[in-house]
């Protein structure tokens, strides 16, 4: 290593050093009134640079570089908290302090992040700080640079540790692993419940037996009659597998943040841990996306890897400034999903004029499938209405956020009317609503 790198290019001065200088000045300022203090001043000014030699000696010679690591999640999850550990060991045989400072990615945008520790001689620390991302994506960090003071402060040596690490951030499978015990426990409960077998017209066939009185004559298997001789009936369970689709719109209007997120990251964030409630209770899922043109579509199928599959789709997700095209939807749907089913419709109204554009579109979507569509309410309007009037300009602003609010509820009774199930959700309650949904429709035998 260079030595002048080595033993200059780390040096810095802290605080306390230019607090220790600026008093002999000042000292020295004083002794030109009082000649009997010039002497005591010199030897002061004498002192303080012995300490700085000192100490100088102490961290650049003597003194051995802290080593410091960092441990992270192979993956975050978007939108929640994530942990990071940072392993840090003083390797001074004297005690020290420590400012430490992570890279953290651009994404996060802080420039004043640092910790301030105090380490023993020789001690180990494991420094725990967490990290809520909001945008999906690759994550850079950078060094570690930790700045190393002896108890005297008077100067600092900077360490820079390469820590260069890239973490990719998924949706949300924290949510998704939080729901997996509700979803076990409605399972458990619901098996518990049923004492008898239903039987049914759907496409699960089970046996062939002899005709008794009060069988549907519709379930005549006649093939089997002819072979067998006597009237022979084909018996059907309910179907304990359905198609679930969930289909998100990346349009312009799902680009609206909310706490940090995009009404898209919401929808995606919600998508993961509804697929993963529907896996477990043997549904089939699958997953569409639209804007203006078709985006990604994933076949339903309910197959563990089914999981992978939906949760990289989601990673690449990103909304479109246009319009979308339900015209375009309704025909995709109609030539791809061929099987009654579930769709899930993420999407959002902020008029009744913008649902009535698209309401011929979602009527006969509704025709073949059962359609559930999940909108959202604006927050920060809500918060508006709510506010305590005190001058004509906010009278003003309290009505207009009451007349949208309003247009939210007319947009629920507009979908009802036509029998279109809906959800309207304050973003953060998305999951929790989206999922209480579907297991109630699960426990009617809607679908």
């Amino acid at each position: 290593m260079d030595p002048i790198k080595k033993y200059i290019g780390g040096l810095y001065f802290p605080a306390r050093f230019y607090l220790a200088l600026g008093l002999c000045v000042v000292l020295f300022i004083v002794s030109f009134f009082v000649p009997e203090m010039f002497t005591v001043v010199k030897m002061l000014l004498l002192v303080v640079i012995a300490l700085i030699v000192i100490d100088y000696l102490f961290l650049f010679v003597l003194g051995k570089a802290p080593t410091a690591k960092r441990l992270a999640a192979d993956r975050f999850s978007n939108g929640d908290e994530n942990k990071v550990e940072l392993q840090v060991k003083n390797n001074m045989l004297f005690t020290t302090d420590m400012e430490i400072i992570d890279e953290l990615p651009v994404q996060f945008q802080k420039r004043d992040w640092k910790l301030l520790h105090r380490f023993k001689a020789a001690e180990q620390k494991n420094i725990l700080y967490k990290l809520r991302p909001v945008t999906r994506g690759e994550y850079q960090f950078g060094r570690i640079i930790i700045y190393v003071s002896s108890l005297l402060g008077l100067v600092k040596r900077r360490h820079n540790i390469e820590a260069n690490e890239t973490v990719p951030v998924y949706p949300s499978f924290l949510q998704m692993r939080k729901y997996e015990l509700l979803s076990q426990t409605t399972i458990q409960t619901e098996y518990g419940n049923k004492r008898m077998r239903k039987i049914g017209h759907s496409m699960e066939f089970e046996q062939i037996k002899e005709y008794v009185r009060g069988d549907d004559i519709r379930s005549v298997n006649w093939k089997a009659t002819a072979r067998k001789g006597s009237l022979m009936v084909n018996n059907y369970t309910d179907e304990k597998s359905q198609q679930v689709y969930c289909i998100i719109d990346k349009g312009r209007l799902m680009k609206m943040p909310f706490g940090g997120l995009t009404l898209l990251d919401y929808a995606i964030n919600s998508t993961l841990v509804l697929s993963n409630v529907c896996l477990q209770k043997q549904d089939k899922v699958g997953l569409m996306t639209f804007a203006n043109k078709m985006g990604s579509l994933l076949a339903a199928d309910r197959k563990p890897i089914q999981r992978e599959n939906i949760l990289q789709l989601l990673y690449n997700q990103d909304t479109a400034f246009l319009e979308s095209d339900y015209e375009m939807l309704y025909m995709q749907i109609r030539n791809r999903i061929k099987h009654r089913s579930l769709i899930v419709l993420y999407t959002n109204f902020e008029s009744l004029s913008g649902l009535n554009r698209q309401l011929n579109y979602l009527r006969s979507i509704a025709r073949h499938h059962l359609l559930m569509v999940v909108f959202f309410e604006n927050t920060e309007l809500h918060a508006l209405s709510h506010l305590d009037a005190k001058n004509v300009d906010e009278v003003y602003i309290k009505t207009i956020a009451e007349k949208f609010e309003f247009e939210k509820r007319l947009i629920v009774k507009e979908l009802k009317k036509h029998g279109i199930l809906s959800i309207l959700t304050p973003p953060e309650k998305l999951t929790i609503n989206a999922v209480n949904k579907y297991l109630e429709l699960k426990a009617r035998q809607a679908i």
